[in-house]
């Protein structure tokens, strides 16, 4: 770091690798703070999981300092499908509930583990993982990233729901399977109208 902070300036229109610094005298302390995480989110979703995020979209004195937070709260059954962060090494800390979770390695190997409250589980940086609420109650997780801005590529929607589409024949021949199973599994992944 070259300063004591860069509170990063998301209306500016400068493109950068990050956001640019608002002036030092415009900062306040809700540039530091947010309270997104305190309640758990709504899961009535697909997945029956939901992802709060605390980064510099959210917090913007977060700005070059390589640290963020996510509540992931999960309903009974609930999950949040596999996915990548293709900036960050993730690390959860169990708040409530039981959850089954993995990530996979560059060698096709399952790591994966039966977590309860107090439990942590770290998933390294861009490996593909998991959580899965396995249990009859909710369960809620804090995640910690090694980045402001992690990002998610969810598998899923990623292959499938992408614009524009990958092609047909591309998925069908990587999934080994037919041209049909591919336009019904895209038919789940298309934005709601």
């Amino acid at each position: 770091m070259l300063q004591d902070l860069c509170v990063a300036d998301l209306s500016s229109g400068i493109k950068i690798n990050g956001f640019p610094c608002k002036d030092t005298a415009s900062v306040t302390q809700s540039d530091f703070f947010s309270q997104g995480l305190a309640n758990p989110g709504l899961t009535n979703n697909t997945f029956g999981s939901l992802v709060t995020g605390a980064n510099v979209m959210t917090i913007p004195g977060l700005n070059t300092l390589g640290v963020s937070l996510s509540r992931i709260d999960y309903a009974p059954g609930g999950l949040n499908p596999p996915h990548t962060h293709p900036r960050a090494t993730e690390i959860v800390f169990v708040l409530e509930g039981t959850l089954d979770v993995g990530f996979l390695t560059t060698a096709n190997r399952l790591i994966s583990q039966s977590l309860k409250k107090g439990d942590v589980f770290a998933f390294p940086k861009g490996l593909v993982h998991f959580q899965k609420n396995n249990g009859n109650v909710p369960a809620s997780v804090i995640a910690a990233f090694n980045s402001q801005l992690p990002g998610t590529q969810s598998l899923g929607a990623t292959l499938f729901g992408s614009t524009p589409p990958v092609p047909d024949n591309v998925l069908a021949q990587a999934f080994q399977t037919s041209s049909g199973t591919v336009k019904h599994i895209k038919s789940k992944f298309q934005p709601k109208k």
